[in-house]
């Protein structure tokens, strides 16, 4: 497989770095090459712009978005890339999450984002692996030896 990176992970502020670091972690137990930035909408919409429209040109085949709040990232990049943008709405101290869940799954027609449940960066990160597994057959056979992990107790 490529050593460039297949899958983005962008992370609206360094303080929900931790939780998608987590999808990093599954990503390199499953050898999917990653890149994992800190960017946020409201700060550098620019640079947000720019990684979304320049994300197919680059290689990668799916972007996972992780913010809290307002949690605009995973929008703003779906609007500006046809690849698959997975959305992870991270909890936070006000509404336990919930807006950033709303914020994340509540897109427009025509600007879709896969939504995982709150801080589920694991769940997000096996998407990614999913979607890969459609070209990469060592991907789908790691997934298959996952899925039977999961069978004997395995909690990622």
């Amino acid at each position: 497989m490529a050593e460039e990176p297949l899958v983005g992970i962008l992370v609206g502020s360094a303080s929900d770095l931790p939780v998608l670091q987590q999808a990093g972690a599954i990503l390199e137990r499953f050898e999917i090459p990653h890149e994992i930035h800190v960017m946020s909408t409201h700060r550098n919409p620019d640079a947000v712009d720019e990684y979304a429209r320049t994300a197919e040109e680059r290689g990668l085949v799916a972007i996972i978005c992780g913010a809290g709040r307002a949690a605009h990232l995973a929008g703003s990049v779906a609007a500006r890339t046809v690849l698959p943008v997975i959305g992870v709405p991270v909890g936070a101290d006000q509404l336990g999450g919930a807006d950033a869940l709303y914020s994340t799954v509540q897109m427009p027609r025509g600007v879709p984002v896969a939504t995982v449940g709150i801080d589920a960066a694991v769940n997000a990160a096996l998407l990614a692996a999913q979607i890969l597994a459609v070209r990469e057959p060592e991907v789908r056979k790691r997934l298959h030896e996952f899925k039977e992990s999961l069978a004997e107790g395995y909690r990622p």
